[in-house]
């Protein structure tokens, strides 16, 4: 005679699966929102970058211009260093929003579970094979 016992084991083994499905569940949810997140953030950073790339070939033009400008003696050499300037800034608005899209990307493998690119082959003669290799 147990008395119960079995019964409150088998209660026990039951709340035990509920809650490991439950943390189950927190643990996908969680994963969905770190992807979408990460993918939220790339559509961002191509958007900042194709502004950046706008910025800095109009920057560029406007250097020229201003070169060729002052070569021809109507502007002051004041003028193609602020022209400079405004292009040196753009070139490094350029290369931060392409860090950021290179970061967002790690940051993408990460969220889709990192290494599962790099993971080794199973060979069909029955030894492991590293990929890549």
């Amino acid at each position: 005679f147990q008395g119960g016992m079995l019964l409150h084991r088998q209660r026990a083994a039951q709340a035990a699966f509920d809650q490991a499905a439950a943390q189950y569940r927190v643990t996908v949810i969680g994963a969905y929102q770190n992807v979408a997140d990460v993918l939220r953030a790339l559509q961002y950073d191509a958007n900042t970058l194709q502004a950046a790339v706008t910025s800095e070939q109009a920057a560029s033009r406007s250097l020229e211009l201003a070169r060729r400008e002052q070569q021809l003696g109507s502007i002051s050499y004041l003028y193609v260093l602020n022209a400079e300037q405004t292009y040196q800034g753009a070139r490094l608005a350029l290369v931060q929003a392409q860090a950021a899209r290179l970061s967002d990307t790690a940051a993408l493998f990460q969220a889709l579970g990192g290494g599962w690119w790099n993971r080794p082959q199973a060979d069909p003669r029955g030894s492991a094979q590293i990929a890549g290799k």
